[in-house]
């Protein structure tokens, strides 16, 4: 009896301490496991309880739309639906038994059954596979209605060009992100883009909202207005694609410019696509040729070197070149006219197209008089109108210059320009020397210009090429009934490595109307025409007369050459 009251002590003692050690250890790894998640690793669970209750509502824009200058759509965005599925889903609810859904869904999209079931069973656990991206309302519809677990639709928006090839090179496209990648479209994307709008909040377990963390506003898109006239751009395309396709030609493009405020008015370019659908296309049937090509422009620069001419006072509007006996030789190579046409004045080599008359203008310069006179027509300089690709031309340094360089440069050989720098240098003509960036963009404010000639040297070589038009001229087929044109033509071997290739040509126009009191410039190029026909006169002067016709209609700019009789009817 003594014995065993002796030996409970020991044994409570014991117990004690097994079952302090115990609490001991439960504490401490509770403490353990607090500084873990508070100190080592605490954004493990957070991560997890805001994937329970944080939520974002995103408040999406849709891209900003293009105009033209009259307010009618070029771009828009169509609200569509892009098909997509969660792999997960789709195994855990066994969806792929569904043969006869998965059949119709396949048959809808286009595509085939087997080859969409591989790609939502690639990836088991993936949440997120694209299956068809911007599908049209009725489609989604559709797909809905099957009610496929796992397949799901989100809304976004599809860009859509009500105008199709007339202004597809102009006016450019986005990819399947909305991103623009050519024309105005990449120019001002991030105007055009916007910024989507957002929210976060937490809801509780029963889905209510029970605290907003942050709201930000959405930026919406600017709508881009540009220059161009879709009447005008219409004519333009229309009557472009007819002579290209007539003359079996290359390509071809032509511009028109506002001559007061420098506005492009329409840019069209053979061949077109349509921006609606690009498949089987090229990346360079997307090139605006207009701005991006670059040719030597021929007699189109006659103009111009009778300008330097007249500015440095070696020549007088009655000055006589003798061009006799239509053969001229400069450093033992021959240049020709079309025949001799003996002793002339200046107005006539503008008529006839004179080469000899033209190198011996340039030949009687210093090589920086000459220089200068081209440069101020901006020719191998920006345009101003920072369209994606625009080619700067080359303008020859004159210290390099050879006499022979200076002879065929004064009748458009030896430089390259492209078309929109043509029209642009014609403004010069039309604005009484002065020379102005041009626009894409609608404007409010008549641009700065610099003066580069004086109104007097300009006036006097703008009458000179009114007589282009007329009988006589080389460009009798660019006539406009009861309005006055003053233009130039253009016909150029096409420049080969190596030399120039046989048979093959530039057919080119350019032109200002009316004369007397310009508001239109514009510029035709025909590239590589076939036949027989293949004269700047023939060729790219009826796509002007054909276009300025319907655009003084459409502009209502008054007649400046009606007949005699009609103005005394008119005064009565």
């Amino acid at each position: 009896m003594k014995k065993s009251t002796q030996n409970n002590p020991n044994t409570v003692a014991w117990r004690f301490y097994v079952v302090l050690a115990a609490v001991v250890l439960i504490y401490a790894g509770l403490m353990a496991r607090t500084a873990y998640i508070q100190v080592i690793e605490p954004d493990m669970l957070k991560k997890q309880g805001d994937n329970r209750s944080l939520r974002t509502n995103t408040k999406t824009v849709q891209r900003g739309s293009i105009v033209d200058r009259n307010g009618h759509e070029l771009a828009i965005s169509v609200p569509v639906e892009t098909v997509w599925a969660d792999p997960k889903i789709i195994f855990d609810s066994n969806a792929l038994s569904m043969d006869k859904h998965w059949q119709a869904l396949a048959d809808v999209l286009g595509q085939n059954v087997n080859k969409l079931k591989v790609r939502v069973t690639k990836h088991p656990r993936k949440r997120f596979v694209y299956i068809e991206r911007k599908v049209a309302p009725a489609m989604a519809n559709y797909i809905r209605e099957l009610k496929i677990p796992g397949i799901h639709l989100r809304k976004e928006s599809k860009r859509f060009y009500p105008t199709g090839e007339i202004s597809a090179h102009v006016v450019g496209f986005t990819n399947v992100d909305d991103k623009g990648i050519e024309g105005v479209e990449r120019v001002y994307d991030q105007l055009l883009t916007g910024e989507n709008g957002e929210k976060r909040y937490r809801k509780d377990a029963k889905g209510r909202k029970i605290e907003i963390l942050s709201v930000k506003e959405a930026t919406p898109p600017k709508d881009i207005t540009l220059s161009i006239d879709l009447r005008l751009q219409y004519l333009s395309y229309q009557s472009l694609k007819t002579t290209v396709k007539q003359y079996n030609a290359r390509s071809g493009s032509a511009v028109i410019l506002d001559v007061k405020t420098g506005e492009i008015l329409a840019m069209v370019n053979q061949p077109a696509f349509n921006p609606n659908n690009r498949r089987g296309l090229k990346i360079s049937d997307y090139r605006n040729r207009a701005v991006t090509d670059l040719f030597e422009p021929g007699s189109i620069v006659k103009p111009f070197t009778v300008a330097s001419g007249l500015k440095s006072g070696k020549f007088t509007v009655d000055t006589v070149i003798d061009t006799r006996p239509g053969l001229f030789k400069v450093s033992g190579h021959t240049i020709k006219d079309f025949r001799d046409y003996g002793q002339i004045k200046i107005d006539t080599l503008i008529q006839k197209s004179s080469n000899i008359g033209a190198s011996k203008i340039a030949l009687a310069l210093k090589p920086d008089q000459l220089w200068q006179g081209f440069s101020s027509f901006g020719l191998a300089e920006p345009t101003g109108a920072y369209f994606p690709g625009e080619a700067m031309g080359n303008l020859p340094d004159p210290q390099s210059w050879r006499k022979l360089d200076r002879a065929v440069m004064a009748y458009g050989y030896g430089l390259a320009t492209s078309t929109l720098q043509i029209a642009r240098a014609y403004m010069v003509l039309a604005n009484g020397g002065i020379l102005q960036p041009v626009s894409f963009i609608k404007l409010d404010e008549k641009p700065q210009g610099r003066r580069v000639f004086s109104n007097d040297v300009m006036a006097d070589v703008v009458t000179m090429m009114e007589s282009v038009v007329k009988t006589g001229g080389t460009a009798r087929q660019a006539a406009v009934e009861n309005y006055t044109v003053a233009g130039k033509t253009g016909t150029v071997k096409k420049a080969v490595r190596g030399g120039y290739a046989e048979g093959h040509y530039l057919s080119l126009f350019a032109g200002i109307i009316p004369a007397k009191n310009p508001r239109l410039a514009m510029v035709v190029m025909v590239d590589d025409p076939q036949g027989d026909d293949y004269y700047g006169g023939l060729i790219a002067a009826p796509v002007f007369s054909e276009v300025m016709t319907g655009a003084m209609r459409l502009l209502n700019i008054a007649p400046d050459a009606l007949p005699e009789s009609r103005l005394q009817v008119a005064q009565k």
